[in-house]
C-alpha cells in the first residue's frame, strides 16, 4: 500500500479509498480516478456553511468569518504573564529563543512557541551528610548519610560534617536547558567543594573557630563551578549544620579536647602569674634603683656640703686661730655633752663649801 493509498482509507471524509473495497489491499483490481480537489472543497464548504447560522453551500463569507475568528482566538492564546516572583522561557519549535520579564508578554501561540515560567526568587534548600524527617518520610529526628558526611582533613584526620546549601535561579533559560539535574548538580558541586577546603584545613580548625571561612571558601567554589557548567544558578549560603569527629572516636577525641582544654587553662594561669609577678618584680627593682639614686645624691650632697663647711671653717680659722678654737672646743662639747647628766663643782671655791648645781633636776623639773 502506497502513502497516498494510506492516506485515503475509507474511513476518510473525502470517500472510498482508489480502487474501492472489491481490492485485494495490494493494489489489485479496478482502480477509480482520484477525487477532483474542487469538489473536495466545495463538500467542506457546505459542511462548514451548515454548522454557521445564515449560511449556506457554496458561500464563502461564512467559512472566512469562522476562519477569522479562530486565528484571532489563537493569536490571543499567545498572551502570558509573569509573575514578579518568576521568569518567562519561550520556546520556538523547542529551541530556548528569549528570557522575559515578569508583566504581561506575548509569543507566538502553539505549536510555534511555548512559554515556562519556574520561579526565581524561591530559595531552594539541599542537605548534604543528612536528611531532614520531611526527606526521610518520617515524623521526626534526623537520619545521617555518612558516605556524604565523613571527609579526610589536611591532619589526616575524619571528620564528620553535615551542611545545607540555599540556592536560587538566577536565570531561567540557562536552568531549564543547560543541566539536567539541578538538584543533584548542585549536590555533587557542594560536596567537591566541601571535599577540597576539608582537605586543606585542619580538625582542630574545622571544630572550632574555622567554620565561617570553610562555609565561604565552599561558596565561592561551588559557584565558580555551577558558573562554568552555565547552570543559572546562584549559590546564596551554605550553612555547616554540625561538624564532629566519627561517632566511632568521639569519645576519645572528647577525652583529648578536654586535655587540650586543661593545657590551655594552665598555660593561661601561668601567664596570668607571670603578668602578675613579673611586672611587681619589675616595680620593686625600679624602686630600689630610685632608691639608691637618691641615696647617692643625698651623700654626694652632703659630702660637698661639708667640705664647703670645712673650707668656710678653715678660712676663718686661718684669720683668727685662738678664738676660732674656743670656739670649735665649745661647740664641740656643747655636741657631746648635749644627752648627759652633767653635775658642776668649782673646785676654785675657798669657803669650805662645795657649790653644788645640780642641772639634771633642774631640767626635770623645768620640763614639768
Amino acid at each position: 500500500m502506497s502513502f497516498k493509498d494510506y492516506i485515503f482509507k475509507r474511513e476518510s471524509p473525502w470517500g472510498a479509498p482508489p480502487g474501492g473495497g472489491s481490492g485485494d489491499g495490494n493494489g489489485s483490481g479496478k482502480r477509480r480516478p482520484p477525487p477532483n480537489i474542487d469538489d473536495l472543497i466545495r463538500k467542506a464548504q457546505g459542511s462548514v456553511g451548515r454548522i454557521f447560522p445564515g449560511g449556506r453551500s457554496g458561500g464563502n463569507k461564512p467559512i472566512y468569518l469562522g476562519l477569522l475568528v479562530l486565528v484571532v482566538l489563537w493569536g490571543l492564546s499567545g498572551l502570558y504573564r509573569v509573575l514578579p516572583d518568576e521568569q518567562g522561557v519561550v520556546l520556538r519549535f523547542g529551541e530556548f529563543t528569549k528570557t522575559t520579564q515578569p508583566g504581561l508578554n506575548y509569543h507566538i501561540p502553539f505549536p510555534v512557541e511555548r512559554v515556562f515560567t519556574p520561579k526565581v526568587t524561591k530559595v531552594n534548600r539541599i542537605d548534604v551528610g543528612f536528611r531532614s524527617a520531611s526527606d526521610t518520610g518520617r515524623t521526626s529526628g534526623i537520619g545521617d548519610v555518612s558516605e556524604e558526611s565523613l571527609m579526610l582533613t589536611g591532619d589526616e584526620n575524619i571528620v564528620d560534617i553535615d551542611y545545607s546549601v540555599f540556592w536560587v535561579i538566577k536565570d531561567a533559560g540557562k536552568f531549564l536547558f543547560n543541566i539536567q539535574s539541578p538538584l543533584e548538580t548542585v549536590k555533587a558541586a557542594s560536596e567537591t567543594a566541601m571535599r577540597e577546603v576539608i582537605a586543606k584545613s585542619r580538625i582542630q580548625s574545622i571544630l572550632t573557630e574555622g567554620r565561617s571561612k570553610i562555609e565561604n571558601e565552599v561558596e565561592e567554589i561551588t559557584q565558580g563551578i555551577l558558573d562554568e557548567y552555565g547552570s543559572g544558578i546562584q549559590i546564596t549560603q551554605v550553612q555547616t549544620q554540625k561538624a564532629d569527629p566519627p561517632d566511632q572516636v568521639i569519645d576519645a577525641f572528647r577525652d583529648v579536647q578536654a586535655a587540650r582544654a586543661d593545657r590551655e587553662r594552665s598555660k593561661n594561669e601561668a601567664e596570668a602569674y607571670a603578668n602578675d609577678v613579673i611586672p611587681r618584680a619589675r616595680g620593686e627593682a625600679e624602686k630600689i634603683l630610685q632608691q639608691a639614686e637618691a641615696y647617692k645624691k643625698q651623700v654626694v650632697a652632703a659630702a660637698e656640703g661639708e667640705a664647703s663647711r670645712f673650707i668656710a671653717i678653715y678660712n676663718e680659722y686661718a684669720k683668727a686661730k685662738q678664738v676660732t678654737q674656743e670656739r670649735m672646743y665649745l661647740e664641740t662639747m656643747e655636741r657631746v655633752l648635749a644627752d648627759i647628766d652633767k653635775v658642776i663643782i668649782d673646785k676654785n671655791s675657798g669657803s669650805g663649801v662645795v657649790p653644788y648645781l645640780p642641772l639634771p633636776e633642774i631640767k626635770k623639773k623645768a620640763k614639768q
